[in-house]
């Protein structure tokens, strides 16, 4: 007779999700930082709540799920898992390129994040853009990935140079650690395009970044036309159905790091370690959501678009478009 799993109940708000193998690691002891268990990884979603919910908020979302810790197997998944309660809110998606549909996690309310980190979700990877209208973004994504042998001072001086553009442009951006090697700058936008075009005009954008980096950065297209000391700018990630990891996400792996909005003034004295499921959760209390009127500022992306016009009459080559 097979032994029910151990498992825990986790209210949220005027839900009740039940956590299964809550002792489970997943992220084994490293580098002194002690062992996270399944429960640990909620009790650090639950820390950070407004933050998540706000940057899932009626997002289409992939989730990244680890169903027996970082020890084994990934799983990128679409589809919302089997066994969803009734409350849980999904967004149906389309995809060309196979002609199927998918039902994906629309985050609401905290209970859904807990339920999917029950469900071995470590990661979650939305969308930018809404339910409402799926196929116009509202958020312009700018992904500052450095190359293999790219350093991270290299990354922050580039982060200083977009911050420059951004300013001159009028437009808001809101920083994260990407909780890899790289860094995000969101910029909110109104609902008015879709993807191939806010693409382009990350593209332009991307473009005048490189044009001020002094040779630190690269648009190059192609993986084999980069210098691996330069940080691309992937204005890629604001293509259909290329998604990051959002703030606030934890990451998959070793050092448990997190996805962490900071504030500009904090870029030249930070590190991706600093950010981890241990140090958040105090940051949180102390600071709360630095991405949270991030809705408060939109910026028209038409001049991003002119910027385009000019770089492609002036011979400038349009990328292949990626597929879905």
């Amino acid at each position: 007779m097979a032994v029910p799993s151990p498992f825990t109940e986790i209210e949220v708000d005027d839900r009740v999700v039940k956590v299964t193998n809550p002792d489970r690691v997943y992220f084994p002891a490293h580098d002194g930082q002690p062992e996270a268990t399944k429960l640990d990884l909620v009790e650090y979603y639950l820390s950070v709540g407004d933050g998540i919910v706000n940057a899932l908020f009626e997002r289409p979302c992939m989730l990244h799920r680890f169903p027996k810790g970082l020890a084994g197997d990934k799983v990128h998944q679409k589809r919302l898992p089997a066994g969803a309660p009734e409350w849980i809110e999904t967004v149906q998606l389309f995809f060309p390129r196979w002609k199927r549909t998918a039902d994906e996690l629309c985050v609401t309310e905290l209970g859904s994040v807990i339920w999917a980190v029950q469900m071995s979700t470590v990661e979650f990877h939305p969308w930018n853009s809404r339910r409402a209208d799926t196929e116009k973004p509202d958020e312009w994504r700018i992904d500052l990935d450095p190359g293999p042998e790219c350093d991270w001072p290299t990354v922050q001086r580039v982060a200083h140079v977009a911050h420059e553009v951004l300013d001159e442009l009028g437009a808001a951006g809101f920083p994260k650690t990407s909780g890899g090697s790289g860094l995000h700058i969101y910029v909110r936008i109104p609902p008015d395009h879709g993807f191939q075009d806010v693409r382009r005009g990350a593209l332009a954008f991307a473009r005048e970044v490189e044009r001020r980096a002094g040779g630190e950065v690269t648009t190059a297209w192609w993986r084999k036309d980069r210098d691996p000391a330069q940080l691309f700018v992937d204005y890629n990630q604001n293509a259909r159905d290329h998604t990051i990891a959002a703030a606030y996400s934890v990451r998959g792996v070793p050092q448990a790091r997190v996805s962490a909005p900071i504030r500009w003034d904090e870029v030249d004295g930070c590190k991706p370690d600093d950010f981890t499921i241990f140090t958040m959760p105090e940051r949180f209390a102390d600071l709360g959501d630095l991405h949270a009127d991030i809705d408060a500022h939109p910026f028209d992306i038409a001049p991003l678009l002119q910027w385009a016009d000019r770089d492609e009459a002036e011979g400038a080559e349009a990328p292949p478009e990626p597929e879905d």
